[in-house]
């Protein structure tokens, strides 16, 4: 094996630089055509030969009173100052670059050096040649690499929002949920929503896994946890929307009452997006047996992986289109909307299929009075699904999730007088047994009476409409009767002033509700920050439950091992790495080594 050449600081003479390979080879490379040479042409003539020839370096250039360069230590502001990235720069740009794609696209950290990396090395060699796949080759791509920048670029996107958070003028809101992972393994993701410059951010904050337990004191000191080592003050928060999924986030749970203790200004919301666990609650016997009767087929057929692969082989059979029913679960908001859909338009392959596996739970399954509270709770759920996919968005604040409800609640007597008539127009599905079999009339006194208790449960747990007369000049300052507000209230006079300006109407008319108000943080302060604690608070854990989407395409029986919150925070935060800082530290961290 040739000896290694090494680089001298005189070489600076011939506007050369050394960059250095993983493996301690040193090669240089010109600033002034950013060509990278081989450690065999680290000598001066041929440093010489490439500077005369390429770059004008003929007799009677003195490359004597070129001023002198920089050590090889200070190489890379070297090239900045030239306008030219080093070759050491330009690797790590790559490396961090695929490592954000693969986070981002949600892939395993070992897609690059099995799969990414070899194809690219093929390709650089047919398409651009041998020199290229040089170059490609020492692009850093290797699984531990991939898990490192992850780990840097999720850190600084959760150092960006910790800074948003300091500098945000108003109290933020926090958005929680749990779920459990297929280790059983719970998991507690958070997000948050603040203002900066004249607009309301959505985050993501955390995703933690919860060791001992998850009662309501595990949440909490996970929660309280998080600012304290990030040196936040958790009063910040100015209100916490949790999903209620559990006695640990639910309204008068145990962490609810944590929370009010360590911050007793704070404000909880229930989430919006779970109306189909509450109105089980409201169900009448007949009509949760029923309910309660779908989850048992669906748990035969799931639940057993025999039984599963017989009832597609059947469907294939008799030519179905719907093979695969969905996994029953307990509080996700669609899942149950679903399945009665489902159960109901495949009601007859599926009493075949129960009739073949002779289950004991046919008697109940081909009972007319099952299949009539069937079509009405298949009704019922969609109508919900409905409702909650008006709400599935993000940005929607709790004065509009809430207007959205009050819309829905208020059909309920409109359905309940016309199903007094039997007229079943607003359920479909009741509708179509009612006209092939002239049957069900019996059940309208029992929808009736439940649309009822389901509008009276809805009133007393989201509090319909909770916005009061005298605050409504948040949704419409302009066409808001300033009447309704009491002389004595301060901002009145603001309200006023607000009121008379032609440009302000003009922005309220082409900006968003949430971005005319932060507009006005300049000129009405105090208009702008009461209009924002009302808008600021999360309405639904829609976020979380995007969030949990995410963590099944990383929580595989083959990557169940690694820490999920800084690939989850890479993947699905908007804030975009600022790779230049990152890779300027690294360098100087590699430099100080």
């Amino acid at each position: 094996m040739s000896k290694k050449r090494k680089w001298d600081d005189d070489y600076v003479r011939y506007w050369f630089t050394c960059t250095t390979e993983v493996d301690g080879t040193q090669r240089p490379q010109c600033v002034l055509c950013n060509s990278v040479f081989s450690n065999a042409d680290l000598r001066p003539s041929k440093l010489s030969d490439h500077f005369n020839r390429q770059h004008g370096g003929v007799a009677g250039h003195d490359l004597n009173s070129l001023k002198h360069m920089p050590t090889p230590s200070d190489q890379s502001e070297t090239l900045k100052a030239f306008g030219v990235a080093s070759h050491e720069d330009t690797l790590l740009q790559a490396s961090y670059q695929f490592a954000y794609l693969c986070a981002k696209e949600k892939n395993p950290h070992t897609v690059a050096e099995k799969l990414v990396k070899p194809c690219a090395l093929e390709i650089a060699q047919i398409v651009l040649g041998p020199d290229a796949q040089k170059k490609l080759q020492q692009v850093p791509l290797s699984d531990d690499v991939i898990h490192s920048r992850i780990d840097e670029m999720s850190q600084d996107i959760l150092q960006q929002v910790l800074e948003d958070i300091k500098a945000s003028p108003l109290k933020v809101g926090i958005q929680l949920a749990e779920t459990t992972d297929m280790d059983d393994c719970g998991q507690l993701m958070a997000f948050v929503r603040y203002i900066k410059e004249r607009e309301i951010i959505e985050e993501f904050l955390f995703c933690e896994p919860l060791q001992l337990s998850m009662k309501g004191i595990d949440v909490f000191n996970l929660f309280r946890d998080f600012f304290l080592k990030h040196k936040i003050a958790l009063d910040v928060c100015g209100s916490v929307c949790t999903d209620g999924a559990s006695s640990m986030l639910g309204e008068n749970s145990e962490f609810v009452a944590y929370v009010k203790k360590e911050i007793p200004h704070i404000i909880i919301t229930h989430c919006l997006l779970n109306p189909h666990a509450l109105v089980i609650k409201t169900l009448p016997t007949k009509l949760r047996d029923a309910l309660f009767t779908v989850v048992r087929v669906i748990n035969f057929i799931k639940g057993r992986a025999p039984n599963h692969r017989l009832f597609q082989a059947f469907f294939e059979e008799i030519g179905i289109e719907y093979s695969v029913l969905l996994f029953h679960t307990e509080m996700r908001w669609l899942s149950r909307g679903q399945i009665l859909t489902h159960i109901f338009e495949m009601y007859e392959e599926i009493n075949q299929f129960l009739h073949h596996k002779s289950s004991n739970l046919v008697d109940g399954f081909e009972n007319k009075e099952f299949k009539i509270h069937l079509a009405y709770l298949a009704d019922l759920f969609k109508h919900l699904n409905e409702l909650c996919a008006s709400m599935q968005r993000t940005g929607m604040n709790t004065v509009s999730a809430r207007e959205k409800l009050s819309a829905f609640v208020r059909k309920f007597p409109f359905w309940q007088k016309r199903i007094e008539k039997r007229n079943f127009t607003n359920f479909p599905f009741l509708e179509e047994i009612i006209v092939s079999d002239n049957e069900g009339i019996f059940i309208a006194a029992e929808i009736t009476l439940h649309l009822q208790q389901l509008s009276n449960f809805f009133h007393g747990y989201f509090s319909v409409g909770d916005l009061n007369e005298a605050s409504k000049w948040i949704l419409d300052p302009f066409l808001f009767n300033i009447d309704f507000v009491d002389d004595s209230y301060l901002m009145k006079n603001d309200l006023a002033e607000l009121r008379a300006s032609g440009q302000i109407l003009m922005e309220f008319e082409t900006m968003k509700l949430e971005d005319f108000w932060c507009a006005q943080f300049t000129v009405f302060p105090n208009l702008a920050k009461t209009a924002l604690e009302i808008l600021t608070p999360f309405a639904t854990t829609y976020l979380c439950e995007l969030g949990f989407s995410s963590l099944l395409h990383f929580r595989t029986k083959s990557r169940s091992c690694f820490n999920l919150s800084d690939d989850i925070r890479v993947a699905i935060s908007k804030k975009v790495p600022r790779f230049s800082d990152i890779i300027e530290q690294k360098l100087q961290l590699q430099k100080s080594l």
